[in-house]
């Protein structure tokens, strides 16, 4: 090996520094634009509403029509508040070292039910044919941002449970734990729910899917494409979510239990949240509106049906010995 040849080994082994520190930091730093692209959405929102004037006119004029829907307006409202707010929570905790794992499964889920809906939406909507070169720069950010998400499964649980009061819980059967009991009723109730949207959708020919759908959401006939697309994913995905929820609220020792009420927890207020914006939203044309006569059960199940999987997350993320094992050092001691 002659010296120009050592030279360039030991230039290259020189490179591994620079090349650490920004693998270490990238993640911290990716956040950080998310968090100035959702700032940039919140704008875009508020402008979109008339509420402010003069930031975004050109970029509303030239995108493509997709971001001018009710559900472009929600989903851009979502993105500016809720995923920002997540998003300095996650720069937070990795600055000071902590751990971004739970708001980082809440995100996950809230991010992969926007992006699957509005992707899907926007190529067999009735924009379908519209879709242009900032619709190819918007795959690339879902690509990056699909990365971050591989990111934080990989991060380590962080739960603390003693190896004593695993046992005290598994004791109770299902029968003595009645918010238990209250929850596998929701999860039965909601897998209909979810089942029957998906059909309405589908334009099963049942008199209850009609008149569902003319009485209480008529949004779920919008040609945009969003709410079947946001219903079909529901069934096909939620449906096998509160079957295995209700296996892990019976059976114990489901250590996937908590993590998965988290994705699907942050996967569901998106939903609902973008779903129930857009049907009462005047962007969406008069006749697909929820009439009023029938707003009031409209609100009062969507709501139930966003809100408790929350209170679902909330049990398994603060009482998690039910779903968990003792490690073989616990078992020992």
């Amino acid at each position: 090996m002659n010296v120009s040849a050592g030279s360039g080994v030991f230039l290259l082994s020189l490179m591994s520094i620079p090349i650490s520190f920004l693998f270490n930091s990238l993640m911290c730093n990716m956040y950080a634009v998310h968090a100035f692209l959702s700032v940039v959405n919140l704008i875009i929102g508020l402008e979109q509403d008339n509420i402010i004037d003069g930031f975004m006119t050109f970029y509303l004029k030239e995108a493509e029509p997709h971001i001018n829907t009710a559900y472009g307006h929600m989903i851009s409202y979502w993105d500016g508040c809720v995923h920002y707010l997540m998003y300095l929570l996650m720069v937070a905790a990795i600055t000071w070292g902590g751990s971004y794992r739970a708001i980082g499964l809440y995100w996950v889920g809230s991010f992969l039910m926007r992006v699957m809906v509005y992707i899907l939406g926007n190529a067999v909507g009735k924009y379908g044919t519209q879709v242009g070169p900032l619709f190819l720069l918007h795959i690339s950010y879902v690509l990056v941002s699909v990365w971050a998400c591989f990111r934080v499964f990989s991060q380590p649980p962080t739960l603390e449970i003693t190896g004593q009061s695993i046992p005290l819980k598994r004791s109770k059967n299902v029968l003595r734990r009645p918010l238990d009991v209250l929850f596998i009723i929701y999860l039965v109730l909601a897998t209909a729910f979810c089942i029957f949207r998906g059909l309405v959708v589908l334009d099963c020919p049942w008199e209850w899917c009609l008149e569902y759908a003319q009485k209480y959401e008529p949004y779920l006939k919008d040609p945009s494409a969003y709410p079947k697309i946001q219903m079909l994913v529901g069934m096909l995905y939620s449906g096998p979510y509160y079957i295995m929820a209700l296996y892990g609220l019976v059976v114990p020792g489901c250590e996937w239990m908590p993590d998965l009420t988290l994705v699907h927890s942050g996967a569901l207020a998106q939903a609902q949240f973008s779903h129930i914006g857009a049907s009462l939203h005047t962007r969406t044309p008069f006749s697909y509106r929820v009439p009023a006569a029938g707003q009031l059960l409209f609100l009062l199940v969507n709501l139930l049906y966003g809100l408790l999987p929350q209170a679902l997350c909330y049990r398994c993320a603060t009482r998690p010995e039910l779903f968990l094992r003792p490690s073989p050092e616990r078992k020992t001691q």
